[in-house]
């Protein structure tokens, strides 16, 4: 029996019951989405930031003209995606908790239906690397021994104007073979396989729905980051990928809801349209990393069910999502210092569980998380430290069903491929042989926060304001993974550290004291905190051009004020990278 026979058609699946008591201004959850473009004057596209040498080879007027018709297509309905998310966090704060749709109950108990099969390049994805795409690790990340490569527009790289193009020009020229690299002290880097299918898989994730890109406007209005990273990565690339052996393969982070993947899926169909490529060409893996997205996991893949590859354990990214999202519900719902909160606690265990059954049951690859830990060269005892917590959070993984997993740098890529080589052995996955229906789908377990265990310490506090302001700083000048006190941090840790800043300071939460006895946490006293740790990075080394008042602002700005701000980055992308203010961050 087919899927579309059984299953409620995109405009049956409704969003959750509750509105049917709180009717939401603009409900997105009913309304039928074009997979067609409009139709009518062309929109205009214009350019707001320089344009250098190989840059103009990605902004074409075809391609911008291709950016164009994807905004008339999808800007409304990702504005209206977006006040539904702001209504689902203030319904939160309200006391309200995130459940299973009983609207989509349909898509869960059917069993006939299944995503696409694993295209080119996707059977196999025991490890994956993951970092920027700068042109350095570009190379790097090719000559890695890895699967597949998840190429970053989003996390680990700084939105900066220059530097998306410059990921775009790196992109084209690794896909066909023209990519080399010479460092300042000499040093060349080329890539070692001649074929596309004998590296890693490209795998092109990029920004969240979130973002915006404000040198590239439609018709006056900035443009998504989003469908600028994924439309001029498809674009150009589309046709060459698939005459090599693969295709147009996206992580897509930040979703939401089901509702944000369907908007994506109908982006899919229409660019595949509009380019004259096959209807299926383009596979997606989801990062499941909200909170909201967690009882959604079967419903986005069938949104996107053409054009699904696969779920992603974004765990970092989800545990600053049930932060940002109970922020304001008390002590039931605050959690321990960062370093506390490992994949052995309950309601993480239960979130992995469930994202492998709702895969294996589907038909679609799961892909375990970052481990952040990166090795040290120098030293020797560090770094067995470090491969043997790798190593743990792998075999964890792989016996848990998880059919690959994610590493920031090429000296993990072997240690991880041996603990999935342990549990696979010849097999390209798990999909068929661990479908985990030994897992049942439980609301309260994926929601237990008061069940993890451990304290919040100054220690704790002051890390977070140590790594949040490193972070930043780094962030500003253009490093979107910077290694930190050997942990590979991104934009996600940083959310979390100010976050926790931010929750802990407003719930009065009591923190363990490294001299002894207990404070209770407030904004006065992390002022304090927060000065003491920029004293203290002021007097070590410093990068040269440092941005650290810059980022002390920044951090300040996002874990200090009344009103909790939903992305640190938005407010720094406005004031640092934005249009005109480009320029001015430079220099």
């Amino acid at each position: 029996m087919s899927p579309q026979t059984t299953t409620p058609t995109l405009h049956e699946i409704h969003a959750d019951d509750v509105r049917e008591h709180t009717p939401l201004p603009h409900d997105v959850s009913t309304q039928a989405i074009p997979v067609v473009i409009p139709e009518g004057a062309a929109p205009v596209v214009t350019v707001h930031g320089p344009v250098d040498g190989r840059q103009a080879e990605i902004l074409t007027d075809e391609a911008l003209a291709f950016l164009g018709r994807l905004h008339r297509l999808a800007e409304d309905r990702r504005r209206r995606l977006l006040e539904e998310r702001e209504y689902t966090r203030r319904r939160i704060t309200d006391g309200w908790n995130p459940h299973y749709l009983r609207s989509t109950r349909r898509v869960r108990e059917d069993d006939s239906w299944r995503v696409a099969p694993l295209a080119p390049g996707l059977h196999d994805r025991r490890v994956e690397i993951t970092g920027p795409v700068d042109r350095k690790m570009t190379i790097n990340a090719l000559n890695s021994g890895a699967s597949g490569w998840l190429a970053d527009f989003e996390d680990s790289s700084t939105p900066s104007w220059d530097r998306m193009l410059d990921g775009q020009v790196n992109l084209f020229d690794a896909i066909r073979d023209q990519i080399d690299f010479t460092s300042p002290e000499g040093k060349e880097y080329r890539l070692r396989e001649r074929e596309l299918t004998d590296r890693p898989t490209i795998i092109v994730r990029p920004r969240g729905w979130h973002l915006i890109e404000d040198h590239i406007r439609v018709d006056g209005e900035p443009m998504a980051g989003a469908l600028v990273d994924f439309g001029l990565y498809f674009f150009h690339n589309a046709d060459e990928l698939i005459r090599r052996g693969h295709g147009p393969y996206f992580y897509l982070p930040k979703l939401e809801s089901h509702l944000e993947a369907r908007l994506w899926n109908c982006v899919f169909v229409a660019a595949q349209d509009e380019l004259g490529i096959p209807q299926g060409t383009i596979r997606a893996t989801v990062l499941i990393e909200t909170i909201t997205a967690a009882f959604q996991m079967e419903e986005i893949l069938y949104q996107l069910r053409n054009h699904a590859a696969g779920l992603n354990a974004g765990r970092w990214d989800y545990i600053f999502s049930i932060i940002k999202n109970f922020r304001d519900r008390g002590a039931e719902f605050v959690l321990p210092d960062r370093s506390e909160v490992t994949m052995t606690q309950p309601m993480m265990r239960a979130y992995t569980e469930q994202l492998v059954r709702a895969c294996h049951r589907r038909g679609a690859s799961a892909i375990g998380g970052m481990s952040a830990v990166i090795p040290d060269r120098r030293n020797e005892e560090a770094n067995a430290a470090a491969l043997e917590k790798v190593r743990a959070d792998k075999a964890r993984e792989a016996g848990d069903g998880f059919d690959g997993s994610w590493v920031a740098h090429p000296d993990l890529v072997p240690v991880a491929r041996e603990e999935f080589d342990a549990v696979l052995g010849e097999a390209p996955n798990q999909i068929r042989t661990r479908r985990r229906e030994d897992v049942v789908p439980d609301e309260a377990a994926l929601l237990d926060v008061a069940a993890t265990t451990g304290s919040v310490t100054e220690a704790g506090v002051r890390m977070n304001i140590e790594v949040g302001i490193r972070y930043i700083e780094s962030w500003l000048r253009g490093n979107g993974a910077a290694a930190i006190h050997g942990l590979m941090e991104d934009a996600a840790t940083a959310e979390i550290s100010r976050s926790q800043i931010w929750q802990w300071a407003h719930n009065g939460t009591g923190v363990q004291l490294t001299e002894g006895g207990v404070r209770t946490a407030n904004r006065g006293w992390m002022e304090q905190l927060i000065r003491e740790e920029h004293a203290r990075i002021l007097a070590g080394p410093l990068p040269e051009g440092h941005r650290f008042e810059d980022a002390v602002r920044v951090f300040c700005e996002s874990a200090l004020p009344p009103e909790y701000p939903a992305f640190l980055t938005l407010g720094a992308y406005r004031r640092h990278f934005a249009g005109q203010d480009d320029a001015a961050a430079k220099a």
